[in-house]
């Protein structure tokens, strides 16, 4: 049995724009990062292919920023596309790195997540640590997807429970669900004596083309049933077209796409200067 999901940076990319909207909110929410004398440090936990680590550099382009992600896929991608000196003399490069047991070796000005920690089990339990490794007025940020209830995952989860797929994907189709509400992030962060603040958005997604929700999963929640099945593709075959007609009863086409809300929780956490 495959334990950790196989990525394919394409395919998550396929929706990069809709995929980029919640990052740039985060961004735009994260306050001044301290003023030291070295360029700021950056961490991204969960960069994949790099492509929001890159706007790090647009915001702070002095800035020494280190991609963190366990996949090698997506590591490859983002070291061909996206590493080296940044336009304002900074520098951008990419580590092979487990979130789950991720450790700071330096004093960071900003430790950022964008939806990765959902894949994490505990992971709020590496706040405290993370927070002790920020430089004073450091700030932790992160989104992860609230969207767990919703039928694209309900149904994924249900389908890998039923008596034709339970033996072979058991909780695939929930693997990954570790996320807290809001006000759970806020108190957590707050006792760790953070200025925080907490939200959260529904963003209502215009998708086109054959399936669009299913083309969109392809890249993110169905990693785990994929990797699972990569070795007998009528298998996969079969529970793709399954799932793919509950997707279509569950989000039917418009006259202009296909109607997507996907509900995300932000936090940005400031450690006291």
């Amino acid at each position: 049995m495959h334990s950790v999901p196989t990525w394919d940076p394409h395919q998550y990319l396929r929706h990069a724009g809709h995929r980029t909207r919640p990052f740039l909110d985060l961004l735009a929410r994260i306050p001044q990062l301290p003023n030291r004398d070295i360029p700021a440090r950056i961490a991204d936990i969960g960069c994949g292919p790099g492509n929001v680590t890159a706007l790090l550099a647009d915001r702070w382009p002095t800035a020494h920023i280190t991609g963190f992600d366990l996949s090698p896929e997506m590591l490859a991608i983002a070291d061909k596309e996206h590493a080296g000196t940044t336009f304002g003399g900074g520098w951008l490069d990419f580590r092979l790195a487990d979130a789950a047991h991720w450790t700071p070796d330096e004093p960071y000005d900003l430790i950022v997540s964008n939806a990765a920690l959902q894949w994490v089990p505990n992971h709020p339990e590496s706040f405290a640590l993370w927070i002790e490794n920020l430089a004073p007025g450091g700030t932790l940020a992160f989104q992860v997807p609230g969207n767990f209830t919703s039928p694209s995952h309900a149904l994924l989860g249900e389908l890998c429970e039923t008596p034709q797929w339970r033996a072979r994907l058991g909780d695939h189709g929930r693997r990954f669900v570790h996320i807290l509400e809001p006000d759970d992030y806020l108190a957590r962060l707050v006792n760790l004596g953070c200025r925080t603040d907490t939200w959260e958005t529904t963003y209502y997604q215009l998708l086109t083309g054959e399936d669009p929700v299913l083309d969109w999963v392809k890249g993110t929640a169905l990693r785990p049933v994929l990797t699972e099945l990569a070795d007998e593709p009528d298998a996969a075959n079969e529970f793709l077209s399954q799932y793919r007609d509950l997707l279509r009863k569950a989000y039917p086409p418009g006259p202009h796409g296909t109607v997507f809300p996907f509900r995300r929780i932000f936090a940005v956490a400031r450690r006291g200067s």
